[in-house]
């Protein structure tokens, strides 16, 4: 059994994606970041980062004790490692299949993250930051557009990197983007969203939270955007 430490965001749906994909055991954990629960002392004792998602393994590869992983690529990797699944095992294909998921930690998730913030949360509408990120955002489109444009997934067979990507390409409006203007990565995103699979992660999403909040109340505001050092010590023990 896995336990999935998780709230419905791109980085979260990615590890529920993967799951579904591959049949394993696993219990969902609802961890509400509205609320603050990503400083409750459970929680970083496997994310010491406190952000989801995060995972353990009860039944790790070789036995032993439960391994915990943070950080989704990691969860991904350690994921398809364990199974053999959704990563290619000859070199080449292997290395592609992390240059692109790798990609997407470095890239398309913190550029998309900074240009939801600044167009939809921000309380001050800067014109640069949501010019300069909704173009960083556009340029990536433009990036996933022409690798697909050979091959049917990012690594040529349907692969970690994809279940990494999609989620983040699921809410183009609210990131200022047309699919219509990016053939390739339409055609592939169409493809991933009627996978059985996606389907059944994205209505887990819903049941875990049926209303995913459009404007942050100043509550949850001063907890997701107005972390520091001293600010997360102070929510970590409050937490206990």
């Amino acid at each position: 059994m896995i336990d999935v430490y998780y709230w419905t965001t791109p980085n979260g749906h990615k590890i529920t994606i993967f799951l579904e994909e591959t049949g394993l055991p696993h219990k969902i954990v609802p961890v509400n970041i509205g609320k603050g629960e990503q400083f409750q002392r459970k929680f970083l004792a496997v994310s010491p980062n406190n952000r989801i998602p995060a995972i353990v393994d009860h039944d790790p590869p070789g036995g032993g004790a439960p391994i915990s992983v943070f950080e989704s690529g990691a969860i991904l990797l350690y994921l398809a490692e364990k199974t053999g699944k959704f990563i290619a095992r000859d070199l080449r294909g292997r290395v592609e299949t992390l240059e692109w998921l790798f990609w997407q930690m470095a890239n398309l998730g913190p550029m998309s993250g900074q240009n939801n913030h600044f167009s939809n949360y921000a309380v001050e509408k800067l014109t640069y930051a949501m010019d300069r990120y909704r173009n960083e955002v556009n340029r990536l489109y433009g990036v996933l557009d022409r690798r697909l444009a050979d091959r049917a997934y990012l690594a040529g067979e349907y692969s970690i990197a994809d279940m990494a990507s999609y989620p983040w390409i699921v809410p183009y409006e609210r990131q200022g983007q047309k699919l219509e203007d990016f053939s390739h990565l339409k055609r592939w995103f169409e493809a991933i969203r009627a996978r059985p699979a996606v389907v059944r992660a994205y209505d887990k999403a819903k049941a875990v939270n049926p209303n995913p909040p459009g404007i942050r109340t100043a509550e949850e505001r001063a907890i997701l955007f107005g972390q520091t050092a001293a600010s997360v010590d102070r929510a970590a023990a409050q937490a206990r």
